[in-house]
């Protein structure tokens, strides 16, 4: 049966949708703030599936006292400041944020911790560079790896279908709002293609154990873009902060269901990439034998 088509109004700060176009949000009180977006209802393409064919078992309920307990060891990430942020390092089966604003180096920070990671496979996807424009920043930074992959690729199924093919232990996609379904008809970056492959994304990491970083973009309020239940479904979400005219960075999380939010990593902006500042006085107290005003 082909599938029907159908529109809908979505809110384009919390992703509210409504069958026609409202001047404020009901859920957010946003003004002017709804976009009209193609909604394909009826037949189901799929989405990620096991390589081998095989369907994952039903969930059963449980008694508390009967769950099975496991312990997972932590993805630990190249570096302190990173792994701090997050715990101790990454969850396996964990989806991750990460969002900045645009140029303060979130690509660059990811692209650097993708390097210097060893003895794991880790598959980079990036939507808004090429292979080649991937490698010129790779080479800036100075460190290459056997074992990552890159892929310049915009669609979700076509990622899947690269990632049954080489079992990669990370994956990094760069950035959500490029990435689009089938299952969608809207343009990507939309709510709607946001949120499913967001879902799709959540449903690969848990069913597979493989954690997932997803770099966002955010609005010029700070906000991370697209829809609010976006920062509702990932496991933790991380912000890259800093003024582009100084050197220095920030990494803090504003959730975190595995570790601490009261954490920071900083970072320091150099030729060769970003550079771990473990000594936080660096930043914090400077200059200490220069002559102040009222000294």
């Amino acid at each position: 049966m082909p599938a029907k088509e159908k529109t809908l109004f979505f809110c384009q700060s919390c992703g509210f949708q409504s069958p026609k176009w409202l001047g404020k949000c009901p859920s957010c009180d946003a003004w002017n703030s709804f976009a009209e977006e193609r909604v394909t209802k009826g037949e189901k393409l799929s989405g990620w599936e096991q390589p081998n064919g095989t369907k994952k078992t039903e969930s059963k309920p449980q008694l508390l006292q009967d769950v099975r307990e496991q312990q997972f060891e932590r993805l630990v990430m190249p570096g302190k400041e990173f792994n701090r942020v997050l715990g101790g390092g990454i969850v396996p089966g964990s989806l991750i944020l990460l969002g900045g604003e645009p140029g303060i180096g979130k690509s660059t920070l990811l692209l650097q911790l993708a390097t210097k990671l060893k003895n794991s496979a880790v598959l980079y996807v990036s939507g808004e560079e090429s292979e080649q424009q991937i490698k010129m920043r790779a080479q800036r930074i100075g460190i290459s790896n056997e074992a990552c992959y890159v892929l310049s690729e915009t669609s979700l199924e076509q990622i899947f279908r690269h990632i049954a093919d080489y079992s990669p232990s990370l994956l990094i996609l760069d950035s959500i709002q490029t990435i689009y379904t089938n299952k969608i008809e809207s343009s990507p970056g939309s709510v709607s293609q946001i949120r499913e492959c967001t879902a799709e994304l959540m449903r690969f990491a848990k069913e597979t154990n493989t954690p997932v970083l997803l770099i966002g973009h955010i609005t010029k309020d700070g906000q991370i873009a697209g829809p609010k239940v976006l920062e509702h479904m990932v496991d933790c979400v991380l912000q890259f902060e800093g003024d582009r005219n100084h050197v220095y960075r920030l990494v803090r999380a504003s959730k975190n269901r595995f570790g601490s939010t009261s954490e920071i990593g900083i970072y320091e902006m150099v030729g060769s990439g970003l550079r771990e500042v473990s000594n936080p006085s660096e930043v914090l107290i400077s200059d200490l034998d220069g002559s102040y005003s009222g000294i």
